[in-house]
């Protein structure tokens, strides 16, 4: 008997709630407090008829897909400067704008936001998928979550032109459907993927978000790759499951952009796999000791079982468990050789 809108504005009060508890992002936590507010104005509108809401529904709805950018932005960047912040609002001004003196633009308005911004994370994305405030650990998932986030914008933008068919078509008894399930389905995953922590970036203290320094001239890639190395060696960072793009780039003195590109140029992947590249090896090195597959796992900096799964598939082309039986096995075989020279020695 409860309407999906409001069944989605639960959970995604609930997940608020959750998220402010927890300490999170103030523009992570405004994100889901406005994506719940607008899934409770299309269940008081479109589930019990409240039509003096409706005005507010497309003016609301466009402080989603720019909060949505925002957000982003600050998973991805050390600071967002207020003059974005406000920039950005003038997509809603515009929505209110449209509202008073020319509603019947809002139509066509309302889309086009959420199709840019949704095109704009995913240009972004392409450009650049290292997400320096991100956990290395996590590998390419939080650029797949924004990925989809940014598809879930398009797709919000797409339902209109679903609506707009209803009505050429003469089905208007479809809008409503078409209204509650496309905007709850969007809110809903929109909210649920964006308070992943991958996605939202790690939550560290404000050294770790502190901006990169300059460029240094003349040092080319060779020489980042080595220092990186000298560093790792020394300081075992890729041991630590937070561990972000830019606390490593901060350590070596060089701006995030500068560093990922010359890791991706000299080994053909990014700085996430070249890290859990390192890590990896020491997980296999421990299991070789004789530690279990879970007490090498949170030895080397892995955090989730699926995404250690996954990098060591990946680098060793076996899963752990076979690696660790592969181990055993040669740990017998040389304990069987030794055996024999022993007794080969007593006789």
């Amino acid at each position: 008997m409860l309407p999906i809108p409001a069944f989605v504005a639960l959970v995604l009060g609930y997940i608020a709630i959750r998220t402010f508890l927890a300490g999170g992002r103030p523009f992570l936590l405004s994100f889901l407090t406005i994506c719940a507010f607008q899934s409770l104005l299309v269940m008081l509108v479109g589930g019990y008829g409240v039509s003096g809401l409706r005005p507010i529904l497309p003016v609301s709805a466009t402080i989603i897909p720019p909060l949505a950018w925002i957000t982003f932005q600050d998973a991805m960047v050390s600071r967002i400067p207020i003059r974005a912040i406000i920039i950005h609002g003038a997509a809603p001004a515009f929505a209110v704008f449209c509202r008073i003196f020319a509603p019947e633009t809002t139509d066509f308005i309302v889309p086009l936001v959420f199709a840019g911004y949704g095109g704009a994370i995913l240009l972004r994305l392409r450009n650049s998928s290292d997400m320096p405030l991100a956990r290395l650990e996590a590998g390419q998932v939080p650029a797949m979550l924004w990925q989809v986030l940014g598809w879930a914008l398009i797709a919000s933008a797409l339902s209109d032109l679903f609506i707009a068919a209803a009505f050429l078509t003469g089905n208007e008894r479809w809008t409503g459907w078409l209204i509650t399930i496309f905007s709850s389905l969007v809110l809903l995953l929109l909210g649920t993927l964006s308070v992943s922590p991958s996605a939202a970036g790690a939550s560290g203290d404000e050294a770790d978000c502190a901006p990169a320094p300059p460029r240094e001239a003349g040092s080319d890639d060779a020489e980042i790759i080595e220092r990186l190395e000298t560093l790792l060696a020394r300081e075992p960072l890729h041991l630590d499951p937070n561990l972000t793009l830019s606390r490593l780039a901060r350590r070596l003195h060089l701006p995030e952009k500068r560093l990922s590109g010359a890791v991706n140029r000299s080994t053909g992947n990014n700085v996430s796999r070249y890290i859990n590249s390192w890590r990896i090896r020491h997980a296999c090195s421990r299991i070789d000791e004789g530690a279990s597959v879970t007490d090498a796992m949170l030895d080397s900096g892995f955090n989730t079982k699926s995404n250690f799964n996954r990098e060591f598939l990946r680098e060793t082309h076996v899963s752990p468990s076979q690696w660790r039986r592969g181990s055993k096995t040669a740990s017998n075989v040389t304990q069987l050789s030794v055996n024999e020279r022993t007794v080969s020695a007593g006789k």
